[in-house]
């Protein structure tokens, strides 16, 4: 049985996250990370698209709606649900609730002030695909 001990298990769900206050996004990366997913952090849109090019990998997008730049959350989710239709789609905002059919792809929003542990206990529980 040693060979079973060494070998990682793979992580729940690769997650990017997006979010242009770097606390928040900090601690939504460390709260994914401790629930057994793994995180990549973007301040904005483009930097998302960058990394969402160089990792095929993730599969699931929790992003801010409220973000300076020329795309905002649901911009940015429209791209990637165009580009990429096997990520999940999870948005956020202080401000404004989307109606549903304003989100792409059956995605979540989840309003803040969030508590990680709704958002990780979300993200955890999605089917890997």
């Amino acid at each position: 049985g040693l060979s079973r001990m060494i070998a990682m298990p793979s992580p729940a769900h690769v997650v990017l996250v997006v979010e242009d206050e770097p606390i928040l996004r900090l601690n939504a990366a460390e709260a994914l990370k401790d629930a057994g997913c793994e995180a990549f952090e973007a301040a904005g849109s483009q930097e998302a698209l960058d990394i969402l090019s160089e990792h095929p990998e993730i599969s699931v997008l929790f992003t801010d709606i409220n973000m300076p730049g020329e795309r905002d959350g649901l911009a940015l989710a429209e791209v990637v649900h165009q580009r990429w239709p096997g990520i999940r789609l999870i948005l956020t905002s202080g401000r404004e609730q989307p109606a549903p059919a304003d989100i792409p792809d059956d995605g979540q929003f989840i309003a803040k002030p969030y508590h990680l542990d709704v958002i990780t206990n979300l993200i955890v529980s999605l089917p890997r695909s």
